[in-house]
């Protein structure tokens, strides 16, 4: 009883704030609402915004398919290195891409010194704006897809395959005919959260300045006495992300499931007279979106020690970002116990629902969260404003769903009867939890928790909006110097995010990958 009750509580507390913000939106009357959402100004951004993500998803998604089926169905040279490698770009946050794009690619940055030998004194400015924007988002995000599509194909029978080339088709007919219609599912997945990541990014595009529907929004949040434009606009992008989540499930549920692999690995492709091309193009890929911005940042990170910003003046913007990131670990873990222990072990529709529930904050930008909790908490629990723990409320509404993800799967691997039989002697449930649940699950828990330390360090326009005056954390720090074009100064902490975001990323994501090419 207490499991299902815990449950609904935090399904309601995760949700009541983000509904706030309809209501913050029409207190100004549906007149003005309607003035705002359907003013020229507001359609330009929206479609401003949307041939962003048209942008990056008609570049990345060619790129993550690519990539796959090179490391997964040919016999590229290196393969098993060029898998790991191509998802490393994971370890950047956007702002921290852009910053490394720009230093290296725009005016006046390491790319133009190296050309001035040559004469070259400017690049184009494509660095900047929308060309800018698709650049970095599409060359740092497409690993979303890659890794889907890596696993799709994994699974998938080979035997379609052969029998299509043993018909006599060409490679590039079996590949168009045969195994991208088999790939849909992945791909629209994978399209999904392109597409909800180049809505909801804030750190990349104020960067390379290139505005879009989050960054007009904060602009209205801090530029103006009346937030109602804020609210408003907060509410589009909250409906659009809710019809795309639609959208991808009407389409996806349409789909047949691919054919299972039957557990032998497919007879892989001879490039032929193409490996040394391939392998210099996926070789470039690297360099551009992993090489060139590790080395630009280390070498911004030199130039501030020597002019004297060393290490020990990031301390205070450390502890605050590792400490909110242990207390929302520690309160999404918690709160992610009863919410799967209901849904795994009683599996009616209200554990469903409640389950369900608890991913409407994942689904939403974090600058629309913290825009809800802003106007929550002014209005109804003022001693919250400005404080740690409404910054970390916005960071568990965010991120509860990885933590009862991890919980979750947990839960379904452990075989139910031990605990039955605990209860069977007398045992409480409580007492069950405790002393067998939780020491069985702790993996899981250590993972979830992982996952969700490692994204609250990186999140930025949530940080921005709710952080108390003073509290910087390293992702404030990155955004606010390289907003600035002081680069020396994002370097630092920029280098200590990539490199905290290493081993997750390498635990969760990489070390799978390498264990499939060791076969």
């Amino acid at each position: 009883m207490w499991t299902a009750l815990a449950a609904l509580v935090t399904a309601a507390a995760v949700n009541v704030p983000l509904l706030y913000i309809f209501a913050r939106a029409g207190e100004a009357g549906w007149a003005r609402y309607l003035e705002i959402v359907a003013s020229p100004l507001t359609g330009a951004l929206l479609a401003r915004t949307l041939l962003l993500v048209v942008g990056v998803l008609a570049l990345a998604l060619p790129l993550a398919v690519g990539l796959a089926w090179l490391v997964t169905r040919t016999d590229l040279p290196g393969r098993r290195l060029w898998a790991v490698v191509a998802a490393l770009p994971l370890v950047f946050p956007s702002y921290v891409a852009a910053f490394a794009w720009i230093s290296t690619w725009g005016p006046r940055g390491y790319a133009q010194k190296a050309l001035a030998w040559i004469g070259v004194e400017t690049l184009p400015s494509w660095a900047y704006g929308y060309s800018g924007a698709v650049l970095v988002l599409a060359l740092f995000t497409y690993p979303y897809v890659y890794l889907l599509v890596v696993a799709a194909l994994r699974k998938m029978d080979p035997a379609t395959e052969e029998a299509a080339r043993s018909l006599g088709r060409k490679p590039w007919s079996v590949f168009f005919g045969v195994v991208l219609p088999q790939l849909a599912r992945p791909l629209y997945a994978g399209s999904l959260l392109m597409t909800l990541y180049a809505l909801s990014d804030f750190g990349a595009v104020s960067i390379v300045r290139y505005n879009t529907f989050t960054l007009s929004i904060y602009n209205a949040y801090r530029g103006l006495f009346d937030r109602t434009a804020a609210a408003s606009l907060a509410t589009l992008l909250v409906l659009l992300t809710i019809g795309l989540i639609a959208l991808e499930g009407a389409l996806s549920s349409r789909l047949r499931p691919a054919l299972a692999a039957p557990g032998r690995p497919p007879r892989r492709l001879a490039l032929g007279p193409w490996r040394f091309p391939a392998t210099i193009a996926v070789a470039l890929v690297a360099l551009v979106n992993l090489v060139l911005p590790l080395a630009v940042i280390g070498l911004w990170a030199v130039q501030a020690v020597r002019l004297g910003n060393p290490l020990g003046t990031l301390g205070n913007a450390a502890l605050h970002s590792t400490a909110v990131a242990l207390a929302t670990a520690t309160v999404a873990v918690i709160l992610s116990l009863p919410v799967s222990i209901w849904a795994t072990r009683n599996r009616s529709r209200l554990a469903r629902v409640a389950m369900g529930a608890t991913y409407g904050g994942y689904a939403l930008p974090g600058l629309v969260i913290a825009l809800s909790l802003v106007f929550f908490a002014t209005r109804l629990a003022p001693p919250l404003y400005q404080t740690v723990w409404l910054l970390v409320g916005a960071y568990v509404v965010r991120f509860l769903p990885e933590a009862v993800s991890a919980t979750r799967s947990a839960l379904g691997a452990l075989a139910p009867a031990f605990e039955e039989a605990a209860k069977s002697l007398g045992r409480s449930s409580w007492e069950v939890v405790r002393t067998i649940t939780l020491p069985l699950i702790r993996p899981g828990l250590l993972a979830g928790a992982g996952l969700v330390f490692l994204t609250t360090m990186k999140e930025l326009p949530a940080t921005l909006i709710l952080r108390p005056t003073g509290f910087d954390t390293l992702a404030v720090r990155v955004w606010t110097a390289a907003s600035e074009g002081i680069y020396s100064q994002a370097a630092l902490p920029a280098l200590v995010l990539v490199l905290a975001s290493a081993p997750p990323v390498y635990f969760l994501i990489l070390r799978p990958v390498l264990a499939e090419h060791e076969r």
